[in-house]
Order: structure tokens, then C-alpha cells, then sequence
């Protein structure tokens, strides 16, 4: 079934105010401290994703003008000015004097702009992005994985326990779909092997992903994978289990977000406590 622009607009709506509920009444240090994320602040991964909208709706409404600028940034003798661009930890200096109330006027501005700029796009126009094209509804769902993950940072900076909604769907779905691109962001061959994903969901229905009859398989719940994919949990600190060396493989170097590897989360950061949902 053909993605709904509208209602992948509105998780990714319910999903902002999910995350601006835990910084709108942060003060100036609230906004400065230190999250999971090596040198980032809470106001970093505010600015992350406001500057990440407007690319998006830039590479939506401007996609000749996004690709050249792209380019350029890319380039092997690209500029520093240029080569920053697509840097997020020099992306992050150049934002970091803007007063915490601006950063929040900004972000908002920027995700009110993307949202009505993507509920106009039909589902399948492809737009360009960083070292991929994709459809204006895999753009979307980035977004809200996005917003997920870093406010996954935020919720751990604060030791806020978020629960878990039906909207990790989105960002499961494209933990999934990234699988390729894992392999390729580390230089490796993409296995031609299918991996089956059988995801226990927060309202305890079934996710499923690939073949039912694949030797390579992950199991767990769909939190767990979440937080593996977008690399805001070690594999080590989640309760998934995984069979099978195309799967493990996989899960160790999983990454639903474009760019270069990240160095994820240490094992033992975020360990168990109990039980998880």
C-alpha cells in the first residue's frame, strides 16, 4: 500500500511535540548540558535537526540547486566553508552562540515549513540527499526517525523514560530498509543473504520483516531495535536476539542514518535495569 503523505506527516508531527514537551522549559544550562552524543549539548541536537529540516524541503522544492550544493561539498577539494556543510559536529559550532529561546522559534519554524511542504509531495517523487536519492516518503520517515533518535538523546540526558508508541514503526521500517547501505557505509559487499525480523510491538502485535523461512533472523521488541539501529544503544545493551552471521554482522554496524559510520554507544552505557516493554 502506497504511503499517506498526511499521516506520515502527522506522526512526524506527534513525534515534535513528543520531543518539545521534554526542552521547551529547559533553561540556559538545561539547554547547554552534555548528552549521550560525544560533545554534543541538548541545544546541538535541537539545531541538528532544524538545519536537517530545511535541507530536506530545500531538497524537495530546490533539488537542482540541493544537488550542486551537494556536490560542491563532496568535492575532494572542496572548500572548508563547502566541506562543512555536510560535517554535523561543524554544523553544530556555527549554531552553538544562538540564544536557546531562538534555537526553539527556529526549530520550530523549520519543522512547521517541512511538514507543509512534504504533505504536498506525492509519495513517490524522488529527491536527492546525502550520498542518496530517495522518495519524498522515505525523506519523511528520515525525518521522524531523526527527531526520534535525538530525542532519544535528550530523554537520556534528562533521565526521562519516553514510552514507547505505535511510531516506532517508521523508524523500525527504515532500520530495516538501511541494511544496504550499512554494509556499503562501511565499505563491505552487501550479503545477498535475507535476514527475517520478527519485532514485538509496543501495543504487542507482530512486526515483520523478510522471508519467514530465512536461517538469519532478529527477534525482540521493537523498542530494543530502534535504539540499535539509530546506534542509541549498544547491540550489548538491548535484549534482542539475533541468529545467524549475515544478522549479526548486520546488527553490529546497523545505521538508519545517512552520513558515515557513526561511532554509536559503548557497551555497558546504557545497561539493562529491568525488563523492557
Amino acid at each position: 500500500m502506497p504511503a499517506d503523505m498526511n499521516e506520515l506527516a502527522d506522526d512526524l508531527a506527534a513525534e515534535t511535540v513528543s520531543l518539545r514537551e521534554l526542552v521547551a522549559g529547559l533553561d540556559e544550562a538545561g539547554w547547554r548540558r552534555a548528552t549521550p552524543a560525544p560533545g554534543w549539548s541538548i541545544a546541538d541536537q535541537i539545531s541538528h535537526l532544524a538545519h536537517f529540516d530545511e535541507a530536506a524541503v530545500a531538497s524537495a522544492v530546490r533539488p537542482v540547486e540541493f544537488r550542486a550544493e551537494l556536490a560542491r561539498a563532496m568535492a575532494p577539494d572542496a572548500s572548508a566553508e563547502d566541506a562543512a556543510a555536510i560535517d554535523p559536529d561543524k554544523l553544530a559550532e556555527r549554531y552553538r552562540t544562538m540564544p536557546p529561546a531562538d534555537l526553539l522559534v527556529w526549530f520550530d519554524t523549520a519543522r512547521a515549513e517541512l511538514l507543509a511542504t512534504f504533505r504536498g509531495l506525492h509519495h513517490s517523487v524522488r529527491v536527492p540527499w546525502f550520498g542518496m536519492h530517495m522518495s519524498a516518503a522515505s525523506s519523511l520517515t528520515a525525518r521522524l526517525m531523526e527527531t526520534w533518535a535525538h530525542g532519544q538523546d535528550v530523554a537520556d540526558t534528562l533521565g526521562v523514560r519516553r514510552e514507547p508508541t505505535g511510531r516506532l514503526r517508521h523508524v523500525a521500517h527504515i532500520g530495516v530498509a538501511t541494511r544496504a547501505f550499512s554494509f556499503a557505509a562501511h565499505g563491505l559487499p552487501v550479503p545477498v543473504e535475507k535476514v527475517r525480523v520478527e519485532l514485538l510491538s509496543p501495543g504487542l502485535d507482530m512486526w515483520l520483516w523478510g522471508p519467514p523461512e530465512a536461517a538469519d533472523r532478529v527477534t525482540g521488541s521493537a523498542l530494543d531495535f530502534c535504539l540499535a539501529v539509530t546506534q542509541r544503544r549498544h547491540l550489548d545493551d538491548t535484549s534482542l536476539v539475533v541468529a545467524g552471521p549475515v544478522a549479526t554482522q548486520w546488527m553490529s554496524i546497523a545505521q538508519a542514518f545517512a552520513g558515515p559510520p557513526g561511532a554509536g554507544r559503548q557497551p555497558g552505557q546504557f545497561a539493562r535495569k529491568g525488563p523492557r516493554p
